[in-house]
């Protein structure tokens, strides 16, 4: 069986490292075509020396762009290596570019199209990710979905049929990640100076366009954070620093204090030696959650509610920053007390999803 991945953005690149693994000791090929959606080093290319991936079969490079310019983009370049490899199938993660793009070339072609972590929805349409995801759902010929709830969706869509849960792969990355750590096996992370990672600190990361792109929105949650009465490592995504300069906010001000993105393994350190995090990022919130921190989400939905229903996540719509201790309160609170359930699977999605396509390869 030879499958083809398509990935290009960072979270995908953790998802691809549980694929690979399962795939490793197989008689399999594993075709991997990097988009290049991500095209700034610290956020794509250092994870696959980070997460044990080989090197892409091949990278498109496309950079950035309008969505619509990157969709196309990426649409073009890998519609030629698709009817190159004829592989049995095109395995496409996630929600970005990269994902939509993936499926649209291969249904063209009649190639069969899984998509991993199916059916999960936020249900605001101004993401540009949830037209991403209903699109490839309704696209795909097999849903690998995460968890019951995910399968709910798609059988309210119609798409049941063609769902089957394997459970959560980043499940199966971040436990290896975090036993290494736990066991020494990984160095001390490089947080943003003034960090110090025998006292208590956040970890924060902002990226999303309804957070970064209105100066009034944005200078409200840098400002939140910079009054936090506990040191807050800010992981600076390219995107909020480019708007952080576009609109002159300050992101070192206060409690902040701001880093580069980090590697997965040391993000996975970091949050372990953090008192909690703060996000508006999908993963880092399951992340958190998997690595039992408290998560602060600066939305007003999740795509994660499980996270929430356990008590370990909470939302901050962006109303709620104008109440200043409630956000203090809600940012340095403490984990829940009792037992973390497991809704996202016990760390086998890679090879539940392998044995999957096995079975319903034609």
């Amino acid at each position: 069986m030879r499958v083809l991945s398509v990935v290009g953005a960072r979270p995908q690149l953790v998802k691809l490292a549980a694929i690979h693994a399962a795939m490793r000791d197989t008689s399999h090929e594993h075709v991997i075509v990097h988009t290049g959606q991500h095209y700034d080093l610290r956020m794509s290319d250092v994870f696959f020396t980070g997460l044990g991936i080989p090197d892409p079969d091949v990278h498109l490079g496309v950079g950035s762009g309008s969505h619509g310019a990157q969709t196309g983009a990426i649409l073009t370049g890998i519609e030629p290596v698709i009817a190159e490899q004829s592989p049995d199938w095109v395995l496409v993660y996630g929600d970005t570019n990269s994902t939509l793009a993936g499926a649209l070339a291969a249904v063209k072609q009649h190639v069969p199209v899984a998509h991993l972590e199916a059916g999960l929805r936020s249900f605001n349409r101004r993401m540009p990710e949830e037209h991403n995801r209903v699109l490839t759902d309704h696209a795909a010929d097999l849903l690998l979905a995460p968890t019951e709830t995910a399968r709910s969706h798609l059988t309210r869509e119609g798409l049941g049929d063609r769902t089957v849960v394997v459970g959560d792969v980043m499940v199966d990355v971040c436990h290896r990640v975090r036993d290494a750590v736990l066991a020494g096996e990984h160095p001390t992370p490089e947080l943003p100076a003034g960090i110090d990672q025998n006292a208590p600190y956040l970890v924060a990361t902002l990226h999303r366009p309804d957070n970064t792109d209105d100066p009034v929105i944005l200078r409200g949650i840098l400002g939140a954070l910079a009054a936090l009465p506990v040191p807050v490592a800010l992981l600076a995504h390219p995107r909020l620093v480019a708007r952080a300069e576009e609109h002159g906010l300050d992101l070192s001000a206060g409690a902040l204090h701001m880093g580069p993105p980090l590697a997965y393994a040391d993000l996975v350190a970091a949050v372990l030696g953090s008192r909690g995090v703060v996000t508006d990022s999908g993963g880092l919130q399951k992340e958190a959650f998997l690595l039992g921190r408290p998560c602060t989400t600066v939305r007003t939905e999740t795509e994660w509610m499980e996270t929430v229903e356990a008590g370990w996540n909470t939302l901050v719509p962006r109303p709620d920053l104008e109440d200043a201790q409630r956000w203090i309160d809600t940012a340095i609170r403490q984990a829940p007390p009792g037992p973390r359930p497991s809704p996202y699977g016990e760390g086998d999605a890679g090879s539940r999803t392998m044995a999957t396509l096995e079975q319903h390869l034609d």
